[in-house]
């Protein structure tokens, strides 16, 4: 096994990981000097342009007294989640974390003083969650170097180097080695880095934390998978490790006037979709600045857990379905080797959920939620007239879950799905 399939192990086993995007953007909460300022909760600072020493006076007021590091890695376990990934640092430049080679953190600069990635740190480790860090790596609108602060700063001025060097280079080393094994880096935005400069941040987290995973956001390719852009997921099945970081409503840090909230079953769809792709499902929230994770957020990823609790067997440690010759009526596939789940979110009213396409024996049908004692009749037939592999499953009136009814076939090895010829 390579360094790089040894790393990569647990993030292909654990499919589904907890986005948390936190910082001092929670306070304004999408609103500046009393007028909705539009975009993502965390872009204020540049949507509506403020000064860095403006926004630097959010710090006095950020006291998030209500922050329970352990109900919020609980939240992820409850929703089945197995990773976990915070902003250390964003574009606004402000550190989440106690940061020796700046004031501009959580415990230098707000009456919080307490550093929130080390109680999350203990309580992931408590509770087997992969703790794991966002770090924006190019854009700082803070830092007079930083990319993206084109109000404050001439940006024909700016020497990326320093700022790798003073503040970007330095906290990342910070991040790796005060708060133990860390699961992965989460870089992002790469915009103009250099490939050398991109190499760089590679190569501190190689020498630091060897087993640490890079997403593909660093720059260059040069990350262990592929970020897909936000909310994005591929028509088809994609060639290598791949993540889709996608919002709960349409922002990530926090805004309160926001209220698109998805569906629980909006949210199994994807995750099926995502994983029958091959991908993972980084799925977000943003605490509020007291420390508070909306309760739409809780009550969607409550619901989508205790589904998870019965079906995580259909999510975990799936492989790619190899591509479908046409869209399922009924919902969606997830494998693995010897396994295939028919996700069903539409109820076939005939009584009757049909198949095409399926190339494997299959040997033994049944609701995941009954388990292999309870099978299920299901007929297989090929179709030498029109070259068609079909499966038939008999199924009662009412579907067993109200979100999603996963049907599990037992098969003679990788699943092999051939394209219907029109």
């Amino acid at each position: 096994m390579s360094d790089k399939d040894k790393r990569m192990a647990w993030w292909r086993e654990a499919k589904f990981g907890m986005f948390i995007h936190w910082g001092l953007y929670a306070i304004p909460a999408g609103i500046w000097n009393g007028k909705e300022v539009p975009g993502i909760g965390e872009w204020i600072m540049k949507r509506a342009r403020i000064p860095v020493k403006e926004y630097e006076r959010l710090a006095e007021r950020f006291n998030p007294t209500k922050f329970n590091a352990e109900e919020w890695v609980q939240l992820a376990k409850d929703a089945g989640m197995k990773y976990l990934v915070i902003t250390a640092k964003h574009h606004d430049g402000f550190a989440m974390y106690d940061s020796p080679c700046s004031n501009y953190d959580i415990v230098d600069a707000t009456p919080f003083k307490r550093d929130p990635m080390k109680d999350l740190a203990k309580a992931c480790e408590d509770a087997g969650i992969k703790f794991c860090f966002y770090y924006s790596h190019v854009q700082d609108w803070h830092h007079p170097d930083g990319v993206g602060n084109d109000w404050d700063y001439d940006e024909s001025k700016k020497n990326f180097a320093r700022y790798m060097e003073e503040k970007a280079k330095p906290q990342v080393r910070e991040l790796l080695t005060q708060y133990g094994p860390i699961g992965l880096i989460w870089f992002d935005t790469p915009m103009n880095i250099s490939k050398e400069h991109a190499q760089e941040f590679v190569d501190l987290v190689r020498q630091l934390q060897p087993d640490c995973i890079i997403n593909g956001r660093v720059g260059y390719d040069l990350g262990d998978y592929k970020s897909m852009p936000d909310n994005g997921i591929p028509a088809m099945s994609y060639p290598t490790d791949w993540e889709t970081p996608a919002t709960l409503n349409d922002t990530w840090g926090y805004k309160k006037n926001d209220h698109n909230w998805k569906s629980p079953k909006t949210v199994l769809r994807l995750l099926v979709d995502i994983n029958s792709k091959g991908g993972n499902y980084l799925l977000n929230v943003g605490p509020d600045a007291e420390g508070v994770i909306p309760q739409p957020s809780v009550d969607i990823l409550r619901t989508v857990g205790r589904w998870m609790r019965v079906n995580g067997e259909a999510i975990y440690g799936t492989i790619p379905v190899p591509p479908l010759p046409y869209v399922l009526p009924w919902g969606g596939v997830t494998a693995k080797p010897g396994k295939l789940y028919l996700h069903i979110f539409d109820w076939p009213k005939e009584g009757r959920l049909a198949f095409y396409g399926l190339k494997n024996k299959v040997k033994k049908a049944y609701f995941l939620s009954d388990g292999p004692y309870a099978p299920l009749n299901f007929t297989q037939v090929y179709e030498a007239s029109r070259n068609r592999y079909g499966l038939g499953v008999d199924l009662p009136s009412e579907p067993k879950d109200s979100l999603a009814t996963v049907i599990a076939l037992e098969i003679d090895g990788v699943p092999d799905i051939q394209p219907l010829e029109v």
